[in-house]
């Protein structure tokens, strides 16, 4: 979840949702581009938020650094997961830094990575990871991750994949759907011929495609809303049965 505004627990309560994991502060462009919450002071204020609502929270703390005491005190200061963000620089420095802290302080590491492929390729990535347990958001790539074989990582057994769930389950207007939701939460040009690639090298129908089949045969195991940024909170139940179906 993007923790935009208190509505979306009143969306997801009603959904049947009980839990809700992700990061934020609220109505800023880091929340609406990640799902992580950036240091103490930011993650003291978000929890003492949700102490008005009826729901269960989790909130992951921002997981991009070089070094490993801005991690440790944001697992410190109450962040029960730490994300590695693309637009933040998912290096294969920072997974490494990363993955370190949460080895030494029990906590998950969720990863959205590097879809233009600017600081390796998905080989690079799995390489940083070093065989540690990981958790891949939006696994298939049209939420963000190595173009175009991003999707392959769902093979490894260390990594937990995911499905967001906007390609959830691929149909008629899915394509159309995603490439105008992109256009619009990274703040894209339709008149500029380099964002127009870029989304496109993201919604790839192929890939979205191979996702149902995934999900038949169990090699993807979790559907998500990423609220607001992709997927909708309202609708993590009805499109996992429709999937199902």
């Amino acid at each position: 979840i993007h923790f935009i505004c208190p509505q979306q627990i009143e969306e997801a309560l009603m959904s049947g949702i009980t839990t809700m994991l992700g990061g934020g502060t609220g109505p800023a462009h880091g929340t609406l581009a990640t799902t992580c919450t950036p240091g103490p002071w930011h993650l003291a204020r978000m929890i003492q938020s949700f102490d008005a609502f009826p729901m269960n929270i989790g909130l992951s703390g921002k997981g991009n650094a070089s070094l490993p005491a801005a991690l440790e005190e944001m697992v410190l200061g109450g962040a029960c997961s730490l994300k590695l963000h693309e637009d933040w620089g998912t290096t294969p420095a920072a997974i490494d830094c990363c993955l370190s802290v949460a080895d030494d302080y029990d906590v998950q590491v969720m990863i959205h990575t590097d879809t233009l492929n600017e600081s390796g390729f998905v080989e690079n990535t799995v390489a940083a990871i070093k065989g540690r347990t990981i958790h891949a958001f939006h696994t298939e790539g049209a939420g963000g991750g190595h173009a175009p074989d991003i999707i392959k990582v769902c093979g490894l057994p260390n990594v937990i994949p995911s499905s967001t769930n906007p390609t959830r389950p691929y149909t008629v207007n899915t394509l159309a759907e995603h490439l105008d939701m992109l256009m619009v939460c990274h703040h894209l040009s339709p008149s500029i011929p380099e964002d127009i690639a870029f989304a496109e090298s993201r919604i790839r129908k192929e890939t979205i495609a191979a996702e149902d089949i995934l999900h038949d045969i169990g090699a993807f195991s979790i559907i998500s809303s990423d609220s607001q940024a992709m997927g909708r909170v309202g609708e993590v139940a009805i499109r996992t049965w429709q999937t199902a179906d």
